[in-house]
C-alpha cells in the first residue's frame, strides 16, 4: 500500500503559463501612506471576522470596522490589491496615465494569484470584493508629513461589468482608494516573490510582508515575539502565537519554503535574514530602502541595552529605523543615542 504523500509547506503552482504581470506592493515609506506594510490592516482569520479591531503604535492609531455582512478584509483578500497595484505600476512604467478606476479580468486575477478558476473561486472573489469595499479604516496615519484623522477604504466602488450564465465574474471594474493610487504615482512599491501566492498560512504571508518591509537586504532583522504579535495583528494567546511562529520556522528550516528570507526563532526573538538568492537579485536595487539597510554592530546592541535598561533592544531598533528620515553617518552612535533619549523620556519598560 502506497504511503500518503506528505503535504508540502507551499501550495502547488496551479497555473504554469507565462507571467501576466510583475507583482509589486506598497512600500509604506514616510512620504506615502505607511499602513499597508507597517500596520495590520488585514485579518489573519480565514473564517468570517466580525470583530472590530484597534491598533496603536507610537502616535499612530487605527480602528477597523468590518463589513456588515462579510466581515473584515483578510490577508487573502489582499491578493486583489496586489494584482491591481501591479497592473497600475506596469502601466505607469510604460508611460501610461493611471487613475483610480481599473477594469480587470477576473480569470486573469485568479490565475496570477495562484487560485482555482472554478465557480466557487468566483463566488469567493465576489465576497472578497465586498469585504475590501466595506471594511472601514479610521486612522491618523501621516500622509506627506500631514497628520489628520480620516476614514479610508481599500476600494470605494466595485462593479461587475460582465457575468456569464453560471454566475461567474468575467470582468470587474474597481475604484481604488486614493491612498493606494498615490503610492503608485510616487513609485512607493516593493516587489514580492511570486511564491507569496503559494504560502498557505495567513501568518506566513504577514511575516513575509514584515520581512520585506523591515529586513530589506541587511544581514539580520530581529524582533521580540511580543512586538511581532502586535505588528501582525494576531489575536491568539502569547503561547499559541509562539507555537505558530515556531511551526513556521521549523517548516522553513526543513523545506526552505519562505520566499527571500530565512526565519529562525531564538527563544522569544524572531531572527530574519535574506537568502543568498535574494541578495543576488536585489543587492543593489533601490527598491530596498536605504534606511532599513543600515547595519549595526554587535557592540551597538550591548551598549544600547546599557543605555535603555529593561527595554527590548530589538523593539528599540525597530522604533529607531521607523523614526530616522535618512541613513545616519555613524549608525552605532545614532542608535545608542536614540536609546538613551528614549529611556530618558519613557523610563523603565512597562
Amino acid at each position: 500500500m502506497a504511503r500518503p504523500r506528505k503535504r508540502t509547506a507551499l501550495l502547488p503552482q496551479r497555473h504554469t503559463e507565462p507571467d501576466l504581470f510583475v507583482c509589486d506592493i506598497l512600500d509604506a515609506t514616510p512620504k506615502s501612506d505607511r499602513a499597508s506594510m507597517e500596520h495590520p490592516l488585514f485579518s489573519l482569520s480565514v473564517k468570517k471576522d466580525m470583530a472590530a479591531f484597534e491598533y496603536e503604535q507610537g502616535n499612530v492609531k487605527v480602528k477597523i470596522t468590518p463589513a456588515a455582512e462579510e466581515g473584515r478584509a483578510n490577508v487573502f483578500d489582499r491578493d486583489i490589491l496586489i494584482y491591481v497595484l501591479s497592473q497600475l505600476m506596469a502601466a505607469k512604467n510604460e508611460g501610461q496615465e493611471i487613475g483610480r478606476r481599473v477594469r480587470i479580468s477576473a480569470h486573469d486575477l485568479l490565475k496570477a494569484t495562484n487560485r482555482h478558476t472554478t465557480g466557487q473561486a468566483y463566488a469567493t472573489l465576489r465576497r472578497a470584493l465586498t469585504r475590501l469595499q466595506f471594511t472601514q479604516i479610521e486612522t491618523n496615519i501621516h500622509d506627506h508629513g500631514i497628520g489628520e484623522w480620516r476614514s479610508i477604504s481599500f476600494i470605494t466602488d466595485a462593479k461587475i461589468v460582465k457575468e456569464d450564465s453560471t454566475g461567474r465574474l468575467l470582468s470587474v471594474e474597481l475604484e481604488m482608494g486614493d491612498w493606494l493610487v498615490k503610492a503608485i504615482e510616487n513609485k512607493n512599491v516593493l516587489t514580492l516573490h511570486k511564491a507569496y501566492f503559494q504560502l498557505r498560512k495567513p501568518l506566513e504571508r504577514r511575516l513575509y510582508e514584515l520581512a520585506r518591509k523591515h529586513c530589506g537586504k541587511q544581514e539580520v532583522w530581529r524582533i521580540g515575539l511580543d512586538k511581532l504579535q502586535h505588528k501582525t495583528g494576531s489575536t491568539s494567546t502569547s503561547k499559541e502565537f509562539k507555537r505558530l511562529v515556531k511551526a513556521i520556522c521549523k517548516a522553513d528550516a526543513d523545506q526552505s519554503h519562505m520566499p527571500d528570507y530565512r526565519f529562525t526563532l531564538l527563544h522569544d526573538v524572531l531572527e530574519v535574514s535574506p537568502k543568498p538568492e535574494f541578495l543576488d537579485i536585489y543587492g543593489d536595487s533601490p527598491a530596498v530602502a536605504s534606511d532599513i539597510s543600515v547595519r549595526l554592530s554587535s557592540a551597538a546592541y550591548e551598549q544600547a541595552r546599557d543605555a535603555a535598561p529593561t527595554w527590548d533592544v530589538y523593539f528599540l531598533e525597530q522604533e529607531w529605523r521607523m523614526w530616522m528620515s535618512e541613513p545616519p553617518r555613524h549608525p552605532d552612535g545614532a542608535f545608542i543615542g536614540f536609546c538613551r533619549k528614549w529611556y530618558e523620556r519613557k523610563g523603565k519598560a512597562p
